[in-house]
């Protein structure tokens, strides 16, 4: 299918703007930012664990230690956005927080071009600034007291969208040096290992036997499990077509080639 690509990505978005409705639900119940994300992304981690071992020509990609590097980084990345944007939803709502979550391109631009991957231009400067403006009109951050929101939430919603640009940049790296099942196996594993304990195990526990299962099945499921199923379709697809990567120059930056040879168990070490 030509265009399954895009598909496959609005799709993923259609489920991760659901699931944070549904995570808004769990907070009202008094459920804790940190446990809904653990569910979250220990979802997410079952059903990459799933795939890999219904494709298991892929398991020889875990030999790569860069692989394991950058797809940590992407766990940790991804390990923050789920947990910042739910604690700026709990101070203040999803109406505020995912506006200011979705300031990452900002983050990617300017990451960008302080790495040199992008060149600033007048046009790349006006579409930071309208979507600057645009966050600040749909929050109401201009006017703090007549909108009622507390730096808490302002700080949260920014940094979960400073964590998933972090996350955008080491999936990319990730994704150029094994497939994208693999990239998220190890970035939602180590979401675990980071918020089992802040979350608790006993709390993850009741969880699963609370009257709210339902929900947080429906968040995992949706917010984890298929959408990223969808995110690893689109990076395949995107893959089969990508041309074929130019020699990187020896006084080049290492990110300045982000599509090195994929890893594989012989030539691993070349992939850096």
């Amino acid at each position: 299918m030509r265009h399954s690509g895009p598909i496959f990505l609005i799709l993923a978005a259609l489920f991760w703007g659901v699931s944070g409705g549904i995570g808004g639900m769990l907070l009202e119940r008094g459920w804790d930012p940190y446990l809904i994300a653990l569910v979250r992304g220990a979802t997410g981690l079952l059903f990459m664990a799933a795939w890999l071992v219904v494709h298991p020509r892929r398991r020889t990609e875990f030999r790569c230690g860069s692989l394991w590097f950058w797809s940590a980084l992407a766990g940790l990345g991804v390990a923050g956005n789920f947990t910042l944007y739910f604690i700026s939803v709990e101070h203040a709502s999803v109406s505020i927080a995912a506006p200011l979550m979705y300031c990452a391109p900002v983050f990617v631009f300017v990451a960008s071009f302080l790495l040199g991957l992008e060149r600033p231009t007048l046009l790349k400067g006006i579409g930071i600034a309208l979507v600057l403006i645009g966050v600040g009109l749909l929050t109401g951050i201009h006017d703090l007291e007549a909108a009622e929101i507390g730096p808490m939430a302002i700080a949260a919603g920014l940094g979960a969208g400073a964590a998933y640009a972090l996350f955008i940049f080491a999936f990319k790296f990730a994704a150029a040096r094994g497939s994208a099942p693999a990239v998220l196996a190890i970035a939602f594993l180590v979401l675990v290992a980071v918020l089992l304990v802040p979350a608790g195990p006993d709390q993850a526990a009741a969880a699963l036997t609370s009257s709210a299962w339902p929900l947080f099945l429906a968040l995992g499921v949706l917010g984890a499990g298929v959408s990223f199923v969808l995110l690893a379709r689109c990076s395949l697809v995107d893959g089969t077509r990508r041309p074929a990567p130019r020699p990187r120059s020896r006084r080049s930056w290492p990110w300045s080639n982000p599509w090195p040879r994929r890893c594989s168990a012989s030539r691993c070490s070349a992939t850096g």
